[in-house]
């Protein structure tokens, strides 16, 4: 099984990715990991295109993988071959108390994270996120061309009824 979640940042997908490679027993992939240059010493710098769709590639090549982010310009090897897309519209109330609390739990310490977040940078991110939800995932959802592929849903609760019950 291929699974493609995206989603705003936030949503969910993290989580519910993590949930269900376990529950599938099959391979999970957060495109940060390869859009975001981890070893930068500032947050925020992006990795070479080449490696990153290089990275994409291997990734899509595999048997099975469950991948999510929020991207979807460069991730069209992905969608292309994913048996079922996922886009997670969690509201948006609960995408920003999830974002504010995630930098939160990261500045103190008390999760441990790669990413070096600054008060700005999450709320650019806060603003980023809006306008994503609000445009750029509804016009993915109305345009993609193989609709038949896509399942929306607004809660984790839902992706594990649709993939685990």
């Amino acid at each position: 099984m291929k699974i493609h979640i995206i989603g705003g940042a936030g949503s969910g997908k993290s989580y519910i990715s993590a949930l269900l490679s376990q529950k599938l027993n099959i391979p999970h992939h957060d495109l940060d990991d390869i859009f975001w240059d981890n070893q930068a010493e500032v947050y925020g710098v992006k990795a070479p295109e080449e490696q990153r769709d290089q990275k994409l590639r291997g990734i899509v090549s595999q048997d099975s993988w469950i991948i999510e982010g929020v991207y979807r310009s460069w991730v069209d090897p992905s969608f292309s071959v994913a048996d079922k897309i996922i886009v997670l519209m969690t509201p948006l109330s609960v995408q920003e108390e999830r974002i504010w609390a995630r930098y939160e739990e990261r500045i103190s310490g008390v999760v441990t994270s790669k990413k070096r977040e600054t008060l700005e940078g999450v709320r650019n991110l806060l603003e980023w996120n809006k306008e994503y939800n609000l445009k750029k995932l509804s016009h993915f959802v109305e345009n993609y061309e193989n609709k038949e592929k896509i399942i929306t849903v607004s809660s984790n609760l839902d992706i594990i009824e649709l993939f685990v019950n």
